[in-house]
């Protein structure tokens, strides 16, 4: 299964995404700020691959004037149900469908790793105006809570996944070298049982693996995750990333 077979595999689960996935801290977005060295409030700001628009509803609620860029349909239509009001062009990262030198700061929320850096670096900073910035931005799940490092090594044996470590992984979806700075925000939120087996769910590993493979994994997580949580509320645990370079 190619990568881009894995990227366009959120278009069938859209829905999916939106329901289960995480936003993002306050603290996340308090620490762009402070890399960059200014306020995103009143900031032009183009979001780069924004499907169903996490990040995107969070700059704006923080005062940025947000642009969307999403290349998938299904990830599209949902943005426009959740967020009517931001507008949203259909593009990829390697290509930004945005004029030169218009934007404050783009933005990639748990979309960088589907680019090729040799090429979003440039267009990134293509559009940017000069005292600009770029922005990655992740969660990862905190494998140093022992339920979610069992859970985690149960998801690499059944996809035959090497065992390499959570740093290792974090540091490869964030872009790095000189001019980038970067900042760690660990973070947790509360949800049903349900919400967290759809993050599960919405990970492309699962969304190509065919629904009768997923639901039988998923299964054994909710009654091993029932009885390690019997009220049914999971507490999620984050280690959320920023890693920020200005133009």
């Amino acid at each position: 299964m190619t990568a881009a077979s894995h990227a366009r595999s959120f278009d069938s689960a859209a829905a999916l995404y939106a329901a289960g996935r995480p936003s993002y801290p306050p603290a996340l977005l308090g620490a762009v700020e402070e890399l960059w060295g200014r306020p995103l409030a009143g900031a032009r700001a183009a979001d780069i691959g924004a499907g169903t628009g996490i990040l995107t509803a969070l700059l704006a609620a923080r005062g940025a004037r947000a642009v969307a860029v999403e290349p998938g349909d299904g990830m599209a239509a949902e943005f426009h149900r959740a967020l009517p009001g931001i507008p949203l062009v259909r593009g990829d990262g390697n290509r930004l469908p945005l004029a030169s030198g218009r934007f404050d700061l783009v933005t990639y929320a748990q979309a960088w790793h589907w680019t090729d850096p040799g090429r979003s670096v440039p267009e990134a900073m293509r559009v940017l105006r000069p005292g600009g910035a770029l922005a990655v931005l992740r969660n990862d799940s905190d494998e140093s809570v022992g339920w979610i490092a069992g859970q985690a090594a149960r998801v690499r044996r059944f996809f035959g996944a090497d065992q390499e470590t959570v740093e290792a992984a974090r540091d490869r979806s964030l872009p790095s070298g000189p001019g980038f700075a970067r900042r760690q925000v660990r973070w947790s939120r509360r949800v049903p049982l349900e919400t967290h087996l759809a993050n599960l769910a919405s990970h492309s590993d699962f969304l190509v693996i065919g629904e009768e493979r997923a639901a039988a994994f998923l299964a054994g997580e909710r009654e091993r995750l029932g009885d390690l949580f019997p009220g049914g509320t999971v507490e999620e645990s984050y280690v959320a990333s920023a890693s920020v370079a200005l133009r």
